[in-house]
């Protein structure tokens, strides 16, 4: 699929592998919608960052676990640039909390992961929909977790909102095909914020690593690019992780 003059909305696409797909993409032709919940700084330098090389970007504020904030953001991004032809649901959180700790695992952070991770997936894809079905094409890249492959991640309600991304994409590749394709990129750990002050514990897990490093957010970004481009792929969860989980 050539994506000269598509647009493409990136959650929280200030930051992380956020930031590297927006501007890999930015590099292809496309014109950016960068959102940001928190993160307006980096999301405005995400957007600098693309018009200085020439590219097309805005920055747009919404909460994806709020429904009329999601419905507003595509809204600014249709008018700015007539329609959305790719979505990357890549806005996520999550709490640190020992997966032994049952306790910790309270309702209120299960509610909170599920509402940005999942629900708010779901609330993009939906309001993306219509505008890709107008298009007769369209694709969406969820950014899910080898944690929802695993079990096993920064907290028990993270992994298993992830499992649930990667159920939500199946299902979303049923719901939305044929004119719509859906697919999961899973990451292993990546050189992101995230590690800020853990890069200790970072060094150590590249080193048993089968490639001896963790992933980039620029080889995350380049797999969702290359997924997007796929016209004959829909409904599946493609895991980069430097060999973590083999």
């Amino acid at each position: 699929m050539d994506m000269k003059n598509k647009t493409a909305l990136v959650t929280g696409g200030g930051t992380g592998i956020g930031r590297a797909v927006s501007i890999a993409l930015a590099n292809r032709g496309v014109s950016i919608v960068v959102n940001y919940s928190r993160s307006k700084a980096e999301a405005e330098e995400t957007v600098e960052m693309i018009k200085s090389e020439g590219g097309r970007a805005i920055a747009v504020k919404a909460d994806v676990s709020q429904v009329s904030e999601v419905e507003d953001m595509f809204e600014t991004a249709v008018q700015e640039f007539g329609t959305v032809d790719f979505l990357v649901n890549n806005a996520s959180i999550t709490r640190q909390i020992e997966l032994g700790d049952l306790d910790a695992a309270t309702e209120e952070v299960w509610d909170e992961l599920f509402a940005v991770n999942v629900k708010g997936m779901f609330y993009c894809a939906r309001a993306a929909a219509p505008f890709m079905k107008k298009n007769k094409q369209g694709a969406i890249v969820n950014v899910g977790s080898i944690a929802g492959l695993t079990g096993s991640g920064s907290s028990l309600p993270y992994a298993v909102s992830k499992a649930a991304v990667h159920g939500l994409t199946k299902s979303l590749a049923h719901a939305l095909a044929p004119e719509i394709r859906v697919c999961s990129v899973a990451p292993g750990a990546v050189s992101t914020r995230w590690w800020e002050g853990h890069e200790e514990k970072m060094k150590r897990l590249s080193q048993k690593l089968p490639l001896g490093r963790v992933a980039e957010p620029e080889d995350i970004a380049m797999l969702i690019c290359a997924v997007l481009e796929q016209e004959a792929i829909t409904g599946q969860i493609i895991t980069a992780d430097c060999g973590q989980t083999l």
